[in-house]
């Protein structure tokens, strides 16, 4: 049965949208009139799709804030309904005024609301409905929603962090990488003429010849080169959208010196902060697995995770299979393990987060300080390189003249 958006009127006059199921326009005009409702607008919902509109990204923080006033709406009992209306009503993003006016819909016609949410999983996510779903079914709502919406802004600002922090490194890296092209591409070629004789003579400096045969070759098939990269970029980046090529990009993240043990680390602690969010809220210990293995955002680790999943199937502690796997801390495991015999497990997860994520902004902030000096003094060393072999024949020529 095909999806109708709609715009009517209430007896009131108020202005009302949203989504109904039914078998052509005619049948939801009339359900729409069932319901009191003064049809203005009824539209297939794949043409409204189609608007540019409702294919804007989402933010992060955009939801978290939406998710935080539904649970102030809810806790200071405004009806789910109404409640959805006012944040359609005012939300200024396109696609979220849509997608929120879609839930109302679907809520008025007799869904749940973790069932409308998940109409929309690119926007919610599988975690924001499984929570939503335990706290419909718990009676604790509100609740869920507030921890959810503290959640996603706790993520949102993890992420932000380690994106500062690598942003000055990139811009050193980037602005040294234009400055070395701009010597060998323009600046060197000029002393071609200069170095001429020497050249002649065999008498020029290796230094300098490679630099000129450097400058020769970008200058005369950079364009082809910067082809090539771009064309190998585009294969590279196709092939990672496999199983395949993502499995392999995961294996060599974890492999990376310096950087493997803190990326390895920021996934364990989402995962720990996901399965330990989720527990709390009442969701299934076999769903939860699932769902905070998917949220590592690494395969290796999310199979290992999901390896343990069958273990608990099979009667186990969590513990075991994830110390065999070899990715977790012998203290995260040796935690685990001590929660899990105490019934505790939620609470423990929640603080080996907080205490993997302290400890690695700590590594991390370490890495970036001693980056940033490295970083220059290669640019410095690239550079030097370039003007000691134009100066090397200068040096020559006017030792062999005096």
């Amino acid at each position: 049965m095909p999806d109708f958006t709609y715009t009517a009127r209430d007896q009131s006059g108020q202005q009302i949208a949203g989504t109904i199921s039914a078998g052509n326009q005619r049948e939801a005009m009339g359900m729409l009139s069932d319901r009191e409702l003064f049809p203005l607008d009824v539209t297939e919902k794949r043409a409204a799709r189609s608007t540019f509109g409702t294919k804007k990204r989402i933010s992060s923080d955009l939801l978290a804030t939406s998710l935080a006033q539904l649970a102030d709406l809810l806790n200071s009992g405004v009806p789910l309904l109404r409640s959805l209306d006012v944040l359609a009503g005012q939300a200024s993003h396109p696609r979220l005024k849509s997608v929120l006016s879609d839930v109302r819909g679907r809520v008025a016609d007799g869904a749940t609301l973790d069932q409308a949410m998940e109409k929309h999983s690119d926007v919610f996510g599988e975690l924001t409905v499984s929570m939503v779903r335990a706290g419909g079914e718990g009676g604790f709502l509100e609740d869920v929603l507030q921890r959810t919406a503290e959640f996603i802004e706790h993520q949102q600002d993890l992420k932000s962090r380690v994106v500062g922090a690598a942003t000055y490194p990139a811009i050193l890296a980037s602005a040294g990488s234009i400055a070395v092209v701009v010597l060998i591409v323009f600046f060197v070629p000029k002393f071609e003429p200069l170095f001429a004789r020497l050249d002649e003579r065999g008498e020029l400096p290796a230094l300098t010849k490679a630099m000129l045969g450097t400058s020769h070759i970008a200058g005369k098939y950079g364009i082809y080169v910067v082809a090539l990269a771009v064309a190998a970029i585009i294969a590279a980046v196709r092939q990672l959208k496999t199983d395949r090529g993502r499995s392999f990009v995961d294996k060599l993240k974890l492999r990376i010196p310096g950087v493997g043990g803190i990326y390895l680390s920021l996934a364990i602690s989402r995962f720990c902060r996901v399965l330990g969010t989720l527990l709390h809220n009442g969701v299934p210990i076999l769903r939860s697995l699932e769902i905070s293995s998917d949220s590592t955002g690494n395969q290796v680790l999310a199979a290992a995770i999901r390896e343990a999943g069958k273990n608990i199937s099979a009667g186990e502690s969590l513990a075991v299979p994830l110390n065999q796997s070899g990715l977790f801390p012998r203290t995260v495991v040796e935690m685990i393990r001590v929660a899990e015999e105490s019934n505790n497990l939620e609470n423990v997860l929640i603080k080996i987060a907080d205490g993997v994520e302290r400890r690695t902004e700590r590594r991390l902030d370490l890495m970036v300080r001693l980056l940033e000096p490295m970083m220059l003094l290669v640019m410095a060393v690239v550079i030097l390189i370039v003007v000691v072999a134009l100066l090397l024949p200068v040096i020559q020529m006017s030792t062999a003249i005096s």
